[in-house]
């Protein structure tokens, strides 16, 4: 669904990044006629010397390239909206990354890109870089780095704050910088500066801050509980988890509902559209349809509504106006940096190594990095305050035992995993659900035991 974003960014930096070609791979032929187009056509009118085709055939795709980008829903809209319906009988917040929902996504998730990821070993160049956006990102990382894999997880929720308070205190974000550590949709953000000076008072305080930027669904005391650390916007997850199953459950439509009825109406009206030579109509259909997803982003489980209300663009706008990266302008700065173009600091999921000392080294933590000439280096972490180390722990924790579950297909440590975490804790409730999941899609990776 947000290939035609990720097309954008890539054609408008292609050049910086040293890329020629790009391969779109989709084992959905009807969304490589769709969003796969779109994505070549809005490429093409970018930067038409970059070279973008498309495939259903995965050594086709991965042969002999350097970076790989994973973004894929297994098991499709259906299997999101029965995640919910399972987990929503016990009462528990049914948003699809984190808690019960994030651990039947990740059992799906896993196996495949494992499969994926075996292809690139095969075929792709001895050297290649994955870079993964599928979610559960966290726990899938951390599965993909424990067997060897090449993958940096990146994700556009660190990124997309930092704009919101670069553009609150209206600087550049060149000149800006801060810490961010944690795990992914789990990070804390503090020691803000621009031009290396410190203004994290004025952040902290800034009247802007609790409604032009993601901090806008908390209570501004939640700054005392978390010692002047700002928030990932997944944090409301945990900390309002109450607020948001009880409005969640209010709403007319759950998120997979509404998720799944935009693309059924998408896909239908962009069936009656040649992308190509009507171009201005798709991406309207394209826009129309995308911007109901955005602009209900959490507002169901929140009550409040997006910080920046989406409109739809012309197609001539879409492709004039400056690029706004998402996920895809991560991966494209660290493509840079890794080939030397320039020094970079960047949120991203990699091993720990030290950086939060309580954790293991190969535990994968979302974190600043700093890279350069290809060396990715976390920033140390000091004094994190107790209560959002108690957080970081507890869910690491699960995520060992999550991803030990998936990778053994081991019933009775999923059971551990989910009663470990904080967004499920219940052991009845535990041996429950893993058995639904299991006899939902025990099919993905092989037999459970």
């Amino acid at each position: 669904m947000r290939t035609p974003f990720v097309a954008k960014t890539i054609a408008t930096q292609a050049r910086e990044a040293g890329i020629t070609d790009v391969v779109l791979l989709d084992n959905d032929p009807s969304k490589l006629a769709k969003y796969g187009q779109l994505a070549k056509e809005i490429a093409f009118r970018i930067n038409p010397d970059l070279n973008v085709s498309m495939t259903q055939n995965p050594e086709s795709a991965l042969l002999d390239c350097d970076y790989i980008i994973t973004t894929v829903r297994v098991g499709g809209d259906a299997s999101r909206l029965l995640d919910e319906q399972i987990v929503e009988d016990y009462d528990l917040l049914t948003q699809e990354t984190t808690g019960a929902c994030g651990f039947a996504m990740a059992m799906r998730s896993i196996p495949v890109l494992i499969e994926y990821c075996e292809v690139a070993k095969r075929v792709a160049k001895p050297d290649h870089l994955i870079f993964n956006f599928t979610n559960p990102a966290g726990l899938v990382t951390q599965a993909l780095n424990s067997l060897g894999y090449p993958v940096f997880g990146i994700c556009d929720s660190p990124t997309e704050l930092i704009k919101q308070i670069t553009a609150m205190l209206n600087v550049k974000e060149s000149s800006f910088s801060c810490n961010s550590f944690g795990l992914n949709h789990l990070t804390w953000f503090d020691d803000f500066r621009v031009e290396g000076k410190d203004v994290t008072q004025e952040v902290i305080n800034h009247q802007e801050l609790f409604s032009k930027t993601e901090m806008r669904i908390f209570d501004r005391d939640i700054l005392t509980f978390s010692e002047n650390y700002l928030l990932n916007e997944y944090l409301y997850f945990y900390y309002y988890n109450k607020k948001a199953i009880r409005l969640g459950g209010k709403s007319e439509f759950s998120r997979a509902e509404l998720i799944k009825d935009v693309n059924v109406k998408m896909n239908i009206e962009l069936e009656q559209v040649d992308v190509k030579n009507e171009f201005d109509k798709a991406i309207q259909v394209y826009f129309d349809n995308y911007n109901v997803r955005e602009n209900n982003y959490l507002k169901s489980e929140s009550g409040v509504d997006r910080v920046k209300k989406y409109e739809t663009p012309t197609a001539a706008e879409f492709i004039s106006r400056a690029d706004e990266g998402g996920y895809a302008g991560v991966a494209l700065n660290l493509i840079s940096a890794m080939n030397g173009a320039r020094k970079v600091e960047m949120v991203l999921s990699v091993p720990n190594n030290g950086a939060i000392q309580e954790l293991n080294d190969d535990d994968v933590v979302e974190i600043m990095c700093a890279i350069d000439k290809g060396i990715v280096t976390p920033r140390k972490q000091k004094a994190i305050p107790t209560p959002i180390l108690n957080l970081i722990l507890t869910v690491k924790e699960y995520e060992r035992l999550a991803v030990k579950a998936i990778l053994n297909r081991d019933c009775d440590t999923a059971i551990k995993a989910l009663t470990v975490n904080p967004l499920v804790a219940n052991h009845d409730i535990a041996k429950e659900l893993v058995a639904k999941f299991v006899a939902a899609y025990g099919d993905f990776g092989g037999t459970w035991k």
